[in-house]
């Protein structure tokens, strides 16, 4: 469970009402049928237009991704990698067939294989570089979503308040009721704009951040793979990919 996103929703939600309740404030005036199915559905469905029913569907798997994510320490990796190349270095290419087996990660997984398979060194980095940029792409489509929906989300709230105000001042005769319609048709707006500031955009920008992580631990992989490839030295395989993370969180670099 990624702390972060929990506790930042919290904090972020947890002030929103609080301020709220603390002015004396009724959450049961907040919680109205019409505005939440305006601004729900509305932008679920404007949003759902711009993208294919397969990103729709995968709407649990983006939020999962930005709630629940587990990412290998790319120290971890690194270390992998260099005790790939000094096995390699001493037993030869094909004795890395029992370590294959035990990678976990797809694409480092994938690599090894076809680099046990004898894939000669430029279709084995076009290859690399054709599942980088697929899997980029694939990361885009839930990062592009959830920004859309919270660029729609407060013009929902805006539309749901319109409509609330055209019905409560064509139908309302009784003046001293009509401050209630009218504080009421503005709960729509409050959930388009807290729906896209407190949620929808900050996941986006969770998923990107997500995105440039596995960018980086993608980019380290076809990096060691290759450089293993080439028969490099593995002291000189570690110093290179620890170019790729900060230098307080490097070690055994001598």
């Amino acid at each position: 469970m990624d702390i972060a996103t929990i506790l930042g929703l919290l904090i972020a939600v947890g002030a929103v009402g609080g301020s709220y309740f603390l002015e004396g404030g009724n959450f049961e005036a907040i919680f109205l049928t019409a505005p939440m199915l305006i601004v729900i559905g509305g932008t679920l469905g404007a949003t759902t237009i711009t993208t294919s029913i397969d990103t729709v569907l995968h709407i649990p798997h983006y939020l999962k991704v930005a709630a629940h994510h587990k990412t290998l320490p790319l120290t971890q990796t690194i270390e992998q990698l260099v005790k790939l190349a000094e096995k390699a270095r001493k037993e030869g290419i094909l004795s890395l067939e029992n370590d294959y087996k035990k990678i976990e990660h797809p694409f480092f997984r994938k690599a090894v294989r076809l680099l046990i398979d004898g894939t000669d060194y430029d279709n084995l980095k076009d290859i690399m570089e054709m599942e980088i940029v697929s899997a980029e792409e694939r990361h885009k489509r839930g990062i592009t979503f959830f920004r859309k929906a919270g660029g729609f989300a407060p013009t929902m709230g805006i539309l749901g308040t319109v409509l609330g105000l055209i019905h409560t001042l064509g139908n309302t005769s009784d003046a001293s009721k009509m401050a209630g319609h009218i504080a009421a048709a503005f709960i729509a707006t409050l959930w388009g704009v807290g729906l896209a500031n407190l949620f929808l955009l900050p996941i986006s920008d969770k998923l990107y951040m997500r995105h440039e992580e596995e960018m980086v631990h993608l980019e380290l992989i076809s990096e060691g793979i290759l450089a293993l490839q080439s028969g490099e030295n593995p002291r000189y395989i570690r110093t290179r990919l620890l170019s790729f993370i900060a230098p307080h969180h490097r070690r055994n670099e001598d």
